[in-house]
Formats: C-alpha cells, structure tokens, sequence
C-alpha cells in the first residue's frame, strides 16, 4: 500500500489566498462610501459619527451641527441598532456644503447605528454640546446561572 502523499501548497497558492481575502475586507469597507450620506426626499443628512467600544461600555460620538437640542431623539430600535434623529434650526443647501453640482435642502439629521457588541440601553446616557452627540451605553453582561 503506497502513503498518501500531500501537496504542499505553493507560495501562490498562500498569496491568492491573502489577495481574495484583501479584497473580501476592502469592498466591504468601500460599500460603506457607495451610499449617499443624505436623502433628499425625507429632506435629511446622514451625521458623520465614531463608535468606540471598551471593556465597560459603547460610546457613540456624532457630529450634529446646527441641530435644534430640543428636537433631538436617541432610540433603539433592535438590541444591535439605535436610531438618531434631529431637526436642524437652519436649513441647509448642497451649495453650503460646497457642492456646486446639485440642488436640494437638508432639514433634519438620521442616522442609523450600528452596535458592535450587545448594550444594555435601558441604562444609556446621552449629552449633547456644542452640536456633538455623545452617547454612552453600558455593555450587556452575561448572567450566572445557579447549579441545583
């Protein structure tokens, strides 16, 4: 009986494998700069944000400029995702952003977020200054089971 004998793989082989698994990450992070930051039906703009994560908890920092603090609403919507919207207390225009190739008018902030690892929003805290949101979730911990 002759041994079975193994092909080992070739530097090509390694360097395709890396290459497709280059390209897998770099669409995925490239899908994200595919949509448009606004919508022009609902009249609104998508906030520029940064999700930062800890041990103790989620921090969500987003960029409201010109949003009313009264008009500012902050909900979760599933246990991975919160919502974010605001009216602006001016309206803006493409032109103001410095974009001369369209037209249309911006009223309101949404946002959709995604959350990383599983919060507890019932103990979420939010403070808005200087047109910064920042929102903080506590992370949801794991629960001791008791043995009978």
């Amino acid at each position: 009986m002759r041994p079975i004998m193994r092909r080992r793989r070739s530097i090509f082989d390694i360097m395709r494998e890396y290459m497709e698994e280059f390209e897998r990450a770099a669409e995925e992070a490239l899908s994200a700069f595919e949509q448009p930051s606004w919508d022009l039906e609902t009249q609104s703009l998508q906030p520029l944000f940064n999700i930062s994560v800890t041990a103790e908890e989620v921090v969500i920092t987003a960029d409201l400029p010109y949003a009313d603090p009264k008009t500012l609403k902050i909900e979760s919507v599933d246990e991975d995702l919160i919502e974010i919207t605001a009216k602006m207390r001016v309206k803006l225009r493409f032109e103001d952003l410095g974009v001369s190739h369209r037209e249309g008018e911006f009223s309101s902030f949404h946002c959709r977020v995604p959350l990383p690892v599983p919060v507890d929003a019932s103990r979420a805290k939010a403070s808005f200054k200087r047109g910064i949101l920042e929102v903080r979730l506590p992370r949801r911990r794991g629960y001791k089971i008791k043995v009978e």
